[in-house]
C-alpha cells in the first residue's frame, strides 16, 4: 500500500521528483523543451501530492487555480521502475479530490503526444481529451484533457 502525503512545493521529495521528470522531458520533447519548461516551474505551488513506499518517493503530482472553477494538473510523475502499479491514478484521484474540496468543479491538464503513458493515464481514469487552451491552443504536440471532479 503506498502512502499519500499533501504538501507543498517546498517538499524537497517533490522537488527531487520533479527534477527526475524534468530530464525525462527534456529527452523526450528534445528541442521543444524549453517552450514546455517555461510553463512548469514549481515555485509557491500550494497543492502537492507525493506518493511514498515506506519513506521512498514514488510519484508525485500537483494542482493550481487555473481560472475561477477550474484547477490544472500539474507535474504528474512516477519514477519509471514503478510505473504500471497504479501509482498515478493513486496521486491523481487525491488531486481530483483535493480539487473538489477546495470548491473546484473542474480539472485541466496538458500532456504531450510523446508521453504516451500519461494519454492513457488519463483516459484510464475518465479525462476527456478537449481542444488545446491557453498557451498551449497552437501547439500541435500538446494534448489536453479535462473532467468534471
Amino acid at each position: 500500500m503506498y502512502k499519500l502525503i499533501r504538501t507543498n512545493s517546498d517538499n524537497t521529495d517533490f522537488q527531487e521528483l520533479v527534477g527526475q521528470l524534468d530530464k525525462d522531458l527534456a529527452i523526450r520533447d528534445g528541442d521543444d523543451h524549453a517552450f514546455y519548461a517555461q510553463y512548469n516551474k514549481i515555485a509557491a505551488i500550494k497543492y502537492v501530492v507525493v506518493a511514498y513506499e515506506g519513506t521512498t518517493p514514488l510519484g508525485c503530482g500537483a494542482i493550481k487555480e487555473y481560472e475561477e472553477g477550474t484547477i490544472e494538473v500539474k507535474r504528474m510523475f512516477v519514477t519509471p521502475e514503478k510505473r504500471g502499479k497504479g501509482i498515478g491514478s493513486v496521486v491523481l484521484k487525491e488531486l481530483e479530490s483535493w480539487a473538489k474540496e477546495l470548491g473546484y468543479a473542474k480539472c485541466i491538464l496538458e500532456t504531450g503526444e510523446k508521453q504516451p503513458e500519461a494519454i492513457q493515464l488519463y483516459k484510464k481514469n475518465g479525462y476527456n481529451i478537449i481542444p488545446n487552451y491557453g498557451q498551449y491552443a497552437n501547439v500541435a504536440a500538446s494534448v489536453c484533457f479535462e473532467k468534471s471532479v
